[in-house]
């Protein structure tokens, strides 16, 4: 079981609710209240990924009596919202009893939520029986946000993700068996200098026949306390270019014909911010990108990049 985290303070009411940091509230959950069931990834292995690297986020799973302790301080609130996140690396990769008692709990203390979302590997869902799916969806989690990162297997491997491409579209299709929904993360430039444009295509292709609710874009950033940095420093790996990234960006969105995702590229780690609902703006985003590329400065992109120190 966890360990108490740094009681932070609630800004709705100036209470507090035991998470070990200021959470990390993604755009698409901004109407959602932030639960902290666990703390850090049950891999945190990923090459290019550090935000499970400090101190204190060594993974653990939150006290049952600091979930009772939030849930109730959620339950007081006036306003009280239809949707709870899970907080956390991966919450669905906890013991699956727990987690079954902690969404009966959030059903208990909160009969208002209908959904239940957070983030989950690959290998959380592999690990869950069909009926354990079921049991999830039976119980509000309908929205899922799955690091997938990108469908190009070389730059997969390299990044030490522990699945393929493939092993992603069958987990996803055994979510869609249950009835739940989920978001994929497209991390833009993971496969490199060179190779943007294999992953684009490859990516775009395992995208497509997937067809996730929700893409969420993200541009790869190497920064000093990802293991990733040192590959670059001893010259084992070179980042792609600005221009690599946006010719990336721009070939991926072509090639998701067909698609009917809501594609969000808001993220700071992105230097051109884009949105849109495909298959209806698809060549709206792609022209967009396309006249970015054409008055993109390098230089100034790079030194912005270089400035960004973590996420």
């Amino acid at each position: 079981m966890g360990m108490r985290g740094a009681r932070v303070p609630h800004r709705e009411k100036g209470a507090c609710m035991h998470y070990v940091e200021s959470p990390h509230r993604l755009p698409y959950e901004a109407g959602s209240s932030i639960l902290q069931v666990s703390v850090g990834c049950t891999y945190n292995r990923c090459r290019f990924c550090s935000l499970c690297r400090k101190p204190g986020k060594e993974f653990r799973v939150s006290p049952r009596s600091e979930i009772e302790e939030d849930l109730s301080e959620l339950a007081s609130y006036t306003f009280r919202r239809p949707r709870i996140y899970l907080y956390g690396g991966n919450p669905f990769g906890i013991d699956p009893a727990e987690l079954v008692e902690v969404l009966e709990l959030i059903h208990e203390k909160l009969p208002e939520v209908r959904s239940i979302g957070g983030f989950a590997r690959v290998a959380d869902i592999a690990a869950r029986s069909d009926e354990e799916l079921r049991t999830w969806a039976r119980l509000g989690v309908d929205d899922v946000s799955i690091g997938a990162e990108s469908g190009f297997d070389p730059a997969l491997r390299y990044m030490r993700k522990p699945n393929t491409a493939a092993d992603l579209e069958r987990q996803c299709a055994r979510l869609d068996a249950a009835g739940i929904g989920y978001t994929l993360f497209y991390l833009a430039g993971m496969a490199g200098a060179g190779a943007c444009s294999q992953a684009a295509a490859a990516s775009a292709e395992v995208f497509r026949r997937i067809n996730p609710k929700r893409i969420n874009i993200m541009t790869m950033t190497v920064f000093d306390d990802a293991d990733l940095a040192a590959d670059v420093a001893a010259g084992d790996f070179t980042p792609a270019s600005e221009h690599e990234i946006l010719a990336e960006l721009r070939d991926f969105i072509v090639g998701l014909e067909g698609c009917t995702s809501l594609v969000e590229a808001g993220h700071d780690t992105n230097m051109v911010k884009f949105d849109g609902v495909l298959p209806r703006d698809r060549e709206k985003m792609a022209a967009y990108l396309d006249s970015r590329i054409a008055c993109m400065n390098e230089e100034s992109m790079s030194r912005l990049r270089a400035r960004m120190r973590s996420l």
